[in-house]
């Protein structure tokens, strides 16, 4: 196990894996490496409070306090987001 912990997990691997890791889903051996590469990145740790506080403050939002504008808004980026990732 500590074979693969020193193995080091690249930014772009936290990035990937990190809905994994904040819901605890990530397997141990995973997990650790995550862990251990959180305390060598503080780019990467400030990348996981931000997501951690943004899925706190995204838990808090009803339809209802989200303004018309803003709603239209987040669906036509929704929508250019997906039309972009399809090539439509």
């Amino acid at each position: 196990m500590m074979d693969d912990i020193m193995t080091g997990l690249a930014c772009k691997e936290l990035v990937e894996i990190i809905t994994d890791y904040l819901e605890g889903t990530l397997p141990e051996r995973d997990r650790a490496r995550f862990d251990a590469h959180l305390m060598t990145c503080p780019p990467c740790r400030e990348y996981v409070e931000e997501m951690r506080t943004t899925l706190r403050l995204a838990g808090r939002l009803t339809v209802e306090s989200i303004s018309p504008g803003a709603r239209d808004d987040l669906l036509r980026a929704f929508r250019r987001m997906t039309a972009s990732s399809t090539g439509l």
